[in-house]
């Protein structure tokens, strides 16, 4: 049976008996051949291990692949097969009576190459196995039916130009997706179909390489290859697929500068300052990058002093400008040789060299209007102080350039000599003195000239001018310091006592060397000492100086060693003093010797004087004499005299008042010695409420926030005993003159009435009336009713009759 079973499946593509049906086969043979010892073995019941699909394969109806059969199987119909697994019921199907097996449908190796299924044979009316399941393989066979692919494609790759032949430039890979285990249909061949003769590519490996040296970018940048694989070995009948590289060529330095014309003609005004762009070169190279980038040098010195040259920013022109001032009268052109040169080299390709070229290059100067120029850049001149106006200092010059002949005009910027020291020749230049120069006050005076063309005052050019103010002895020598000293009374002889400096506020030399000399008086209380130095020494002589209650002044003689010799003298205040021991001061004035006692005879009779004289006296105009002697004498301080002296101006001033106690009764009103507080009392009252309207002097309003500035001057006391009448005279006619201010005392407090009155105002402020004169009002005052009888009586009225 198992050779029935491997027939049908070899006419079905292919079979095997679980790897163990060569034994059986053979056992077969030996039964009909030769004899020999018999082979004994257990049967498998299972006649069927694997089967094979081919790919593709379509056919009208479901094709048979194999067949199960077991041995229990007697053809009695008991038997039924069961197929379960990868694809059972839909791909592949079963005849549950004689165990054939179909594929329904076209299979693909690429998406499932083989299927895994398990068969069983069970009892066709109870379901019973009748058999152990077993597992089985359907492969699917391959067939050429997938094309090579580039999965990566298409490629970009790049190569430096002038590469040598066999240079790797990218590897393709293609991939197939048949078997590669089956047959060729996977196995691939790559060759070239365009981008020859410039490049080949390895047949196995798919390397690309170059196939031609010296390849130039600069002729040709890009390239495109198209590169093929081809399976089943590449011969006929194979599939193919193709993909394209694109291989650019990367830039190398081989190619030197090269200016495109031997010579470059510029031209450029001679007013022109350094940096002044003139021109630009540019020498051609084809390379890129950094390959191309250039350096410019001047060859020529002539061209190197006035020009320079330089690389713009991105390396490739040559900037030319003006590095010193040019002069069209001096030089009219320049005739120099400019070098480009690449600055990276690549030594691989130095015998395409030399990297660099040279070309001629002709500047031409203009001319244009210039301002005067000054002979020197700057002028410095000396004068000496004290000089009389109109002394020589120097003189400046500056000539127009364009026109030698052409006059110049010069003047000193005001701002440069503010206090008009110098002046200056407008037509010369000649620079003198206005006003005698001080060296103390001022070394050096920096002055600003400007020169101008009298024929275009737009062309002006300044220069600076530094004066300096020489020296002269005429200030004598000074000391540094006023000096007050003292000395104890108990200092030894010949003790320094202080050290004395002097100064010369002239210059460093003779005029400043001090010599300093003191008293030549061999009895002099004090010695003077000269250092040499600008100092000297106050010595204490061998007899000390006796004490006293006044310093002593000592004179000092300095003097200069100048041309002519300045001297002055100085003196030294020393003051004798007493002295702690440990050399601090204690006194240094005498203390007055009272009476233990209390006061002295002398103080005594000095007090009772004061008292006497100040009893004598009937004002304090007349006892102002003893109050000075008073204050003159310090014993008459003394609280007795103080006591005495307040008691005798108390009666003094009850006497002054008790003079006027017998006049009328109406003067008792105001009758007192001490006036009122006036302005002083009222600076927080606005007068202006009391003023009024009709008679006030025209102008701008007055403030009533701040008194008036201007006031009418007091009137002064008059001298001797109180006069009250007087007194008020000079007030009224006072406060009449000036109606801005407060009222004196209680008569004025009525100044305005009101609008309306018969009677008009009745203050005195707005009158120019004097005490005594006539009314204002032109009727009498007693016409006015009883109101006003106190007012006519103080006026002058005649008093009404008794009624």
């Amino acid at each position: 049976m198992c050779g029935l079973v491997r027939l049908l499946l070899a006419w079905l593509g292919g079979w095997s008996c679980m790897g163990r049906l060569a034994a059986p086969a053979r056992a077969w043979a030996g039964s009909r051949g030769a004899p020999g010892p018999a082979l004994l073995r257990t049967r498998r019941s299972w006649v069927w291990n694997q089967f094979f699909v081919i790919e593709e394969y379509a056919g009208p109806e479901p094709v048979l692949i194999g067949k199960l059969h077991s041995d229990v199987d007697r053809g009695e119909g008991r038997t039924k097969y069961l197929l379960t697994g990868e694809g059972a019921g839909t791909v592949f199907v079963i005849d549950e009576a004689t165990g054939n097996i179909h594929v329904t449908k076209s299979l693909d190796r690429e998406e499932k190459a083989q299927y895994v299924l398990l068969a069983q044979a069970v009892d066709r009316a109870s379901n019973r196995p009748l058999e152990p399941p077993s597992e089985f393989i359907i492969k699917v066979q391959d067939i050429n039916d997938n094309p090579p692919i580039f999965p990566l494609g298409p490629y970009h790759a790049t190569v430096p130009e002038m590469s040598n032949v066999g240079t790797s430039v990218i590897q393709v890979t293609a991939h197939d997706a048949d078997d590669p285990s089956y047959g060729n249909s996977a196995k691939l061949v790559y060759t070239v179909l365009d981008g020859l003769p410039f490049f080949s590519v390895d047949p196995q490996t798919g390397v690309v390489r170059t196939a031609i040296p010296n390849m130039d970018r600069e002729t040709q940048e890009e390239f495109l290859v198209v590169i093929q694989a081809k399976d089943m070995g590449g011969h006929m009948g194979g599939l193919s697929g193709s993909t394209t590289v694109t291989v650019t060529l990367s830039d190398v330095n081989d190619n030197p500068p090269k200016f495109p014309q031997s010579l470059y003609q510029f031209s450029v005004v001679e007013t022109a300052g350094p940096g002044t762009l003139v021109g630009r070169l540019r020498a051609q190279d084809p390379d890129l990058g950094d390959n191309a980038l250039m350096a410019y040098s001047i060859l020529d010195g002539e061209g190197s002093e006035a020009f320079s040259i330089s690389t713009d920013p991105r390396g490739r022109d040559g900037l030319l400008t003006v590095r010193k001032p040019l002069d069209f009268e001096t030089r009219r052109s320049y005739s120099f040789r400019v070098e480009a040169t690449n600055t990276l080299i690549d030594p691989a390709y130095l015998r395409r060299g030399p990297f660099k070229d040279v070309a001629s290059v002709r500047v031409a100067v203009q001319d244009a209007p210039e301002p005067p120029a000054f002979t020197q850049a700057a002028y410095r001149l000396a004068v000496p102080e004290n000089k009389s106006p109109g002394t020589l200092v120097g003189q400046v010059s500056a000539a127009d350039l364009d026109s030698r002949a052409s006059p110049i005009r010069y003047s000193i910027l005001p701002h440069s000599d503010p206090e008009r020291c110098f002046s200056i020749e407008p037509e010369d230049g000649t620079i003198r003195t206005a006003v005698p120069l001080d060296r103390e006050a001022r070394v050096w005076h920096n002055l600003t000239v400007l020169a101008t063309e009298v024929d275009s005052s737009a062309q002006a050019s300044r220069v600076q001018v530094a004066i300096q103010t020489l020296d002269e002895n005429d200030n004598a020598p000074q000391l540094a310091e006023p000096y007050d000293t003292f000395v104890c009374e108990s200092a030894a002889p010949g003790q320094l006592i202080q050290v004395i400096r002097a100064l010369d506020r002239d210059e460093v030399g003779n005029n400043s060397r001090i010599s300093l000399q003191g008293p030549l008086d061999p009895d002099a209380n004090f010695t003077v000492r000269d250092n040499r130095d600008g100092s000297a020494s106050l010595l204490l002589p061998s007899r000390p100086a006796p004490p006293r209650q006044a310093p002593y002044l000592v004179p000092i003689e300095l003097w200069d060693w100048g041309q002519p010799a300045l001297s002055s003298t100085a003196t030294v205040t020393v003051s004798v003093c007493r002295c702690r021991p440990d050399g601090s001061v204690a006194s240094c004035r005498p203390e007055a010797q009272l009476s233990p006692a209390g006061l002295s005879t002398g103080a005594l009779l000095a007090i009772i004087t004061c008292v006497g004289t100040l009893l004598g006296r009937s004002d304090w105009n007349q006892a102002a004499p003893c109050l000075a002697l008073l204050a003159q004498r310090p014993v008459c301080a003394s609280p007795p005299a103080l006591v005495v002296l307040f008691v005798a101006l108390r009666r003094q001033k009850q006497e002054a008042l008790m003079v006027l106690e017998e006049e009328d009764v109406r003067e008792n009103i105001i009758t007192y010695d001490d006036e009122g507080g006036g302005e002083e009392d009222t600076e927080a009252f606005d007068i202006s409420a009391l003023q009024n309207p009709d008679g006030a002097a025209p102008g701008p309003p007055a403030r009533r926030d701040v008194l008036p500035w201007a006031r009418a001057p007091r009137q002064p006391r008059p001298p001797g005993p109180a006069d009250v009448a007087q007194l008020l005279a000079l007030r009224l006619r006072g406060a009449d003159d000036d109606p801005s201010v407060p009222p004196y005392d209680s008569v004025q407090v009525y100044g305005y009435e009101g609008r309306g009155s018969s009677c008009g105002s009745l203050s005195s402020l707005g009158s120019g009336s004097e005490i005594g004169g006539a009314p204002g009002p032109t009727e009498p005052l007693d016409d006015w009713g009883p109101l006003f009888h106190t007012l006519a009586e103080l006026y002058g009225a005649k008093e009404p009759p008794a009624p």
